[in-house]
């Protein structure tokens, strides 16, 4: 009789995608799924199906995270953007696979838009202690007074993710609003979110700290309308809605007057494009201090 062990067929271990909330993996609330499937109509898993609740807990954990993120050192902000870039590297091949299933693209095609996603994360992970300088500055005054501005982020920011671009368009409009300090609540692209949920587990695993980010996925338009009305979110961008959603949206958001970012035209935005600092300055505050000088005499200022 033989020692060996026979040779048996295992079972495949599917992927059970979850929502990313507050640092942790919950279910929707409501315990709702959707199917997800490729171009060609096959199907590639169930994504959670996200509800208003989940849309108010990722509110909660967002304005619970602001804090201290918002409160971090620029130069520590970028550390840990440049670790999950890191952490994006090691899992490139599986970011390939997503993409190149969720968007119908070549395994070669697909590659080129994650290379392109992570290196855009790099950009912005080395914008954190640099847009100050740009964006800031003295002020001339007709006085003896220092007047100076310096950027602040907004708060919390709802971002609605492209629809087409799964994950090149995710990451250009998550990077620059944590870059600068704001925190997130993404509503996953509806009919590929996938490769977000997958940049939960990246997050959940790098240095970023809970509730910076938050993950929801489902149905875009009544993800948004909760998000868009909430009072305890500071802006909004629209970058994954058409000309009607948007157009609702701006109005919910009207109420609080949150800072609406509204691409133009809504659906033809090329992700490939180089980024530039708009995303960046479209959620930040201005805040400007004065300060006297001193007594000024005709060899100066006292200083």
């Amino acid at each position: 009789m033989s020692d060996k062990p026979e040779k048996t067929g295992r079972l495949s271990v599917f992927k059970t995608y979850k929502l990313y909330v507050g640092g942790k993996f919950p279910r929707s609330e409501s315990g709702r799924v959707y199917e997800v499937t490729d171009p060609k109509g096959d199907w590639l898993a169930n994504a959670p199906l996200s509800s208003r609740k989940d849309a108010r807990d990722a509110v909660v954990a967002a304005r619970k995270a602001f804090g201290a993120w918002s409160g971090a050192t620029a130069y520590n902000r970028g550390q840990i953007l440049y670790r999950v870039a890191e952490m994006l590297e090691g899992r490139r091949e599986q970011f390939v696979r997503e993409v190149a299933e969720a968007e119908g693209l070549s395994k070669s095609k697909a590659a080129a838009q994650v290379d392109a996603a992570i290196d855009r994360w790099v950009w912005y992970a080395g914008w954190t202690d640099k847009i100050a300088q740009v964006v800031g500055g003295g002020n001339p005054v007709a006085g003896p007074f220092f007047n100076l501005s310096s950027p602040e982020p907004t708060g919390v920011v709802a971002v609605l993710a492209p629809q087409e671009s799964s994950f090149l368009g995710l990451v250009s409009v998550i990077a620059p609003v944590i870059a600068t300090g704001n925190t997130a609540v993404v509503i996953a692209s509806e009919k590929s979110p996938l490769p977000a949920l997958s940049l939960g587990e990246v997050l959940a695993t790098s240095d970023l700290p809970g509730g910076v980010v938050n993950v929801l996925s489902g149905r875009t338009a009544e993800i948004a309308a909760p998000l868009a009305a909430h009072m305890d979110v500071n802006a909004i961008d629209l970058a994954g809605a058409d000309e009607t959603l948007a157009k609702e949206l701006e109005i919910a958001a009207a109420d609080n007057l949150k800072r609406v970012l509204r691409p133009q035209p809504v659906d033809d935005a090329d992700w490939s494009a180089a980024p530039g600092i708009d995303r960046m300055t479209a959620f930040l505050e201005t805040k400007t201090v004065w300060h006297p000088t001193g007594s000024l005499g005709a060899s100066g200022s006292s200083y």
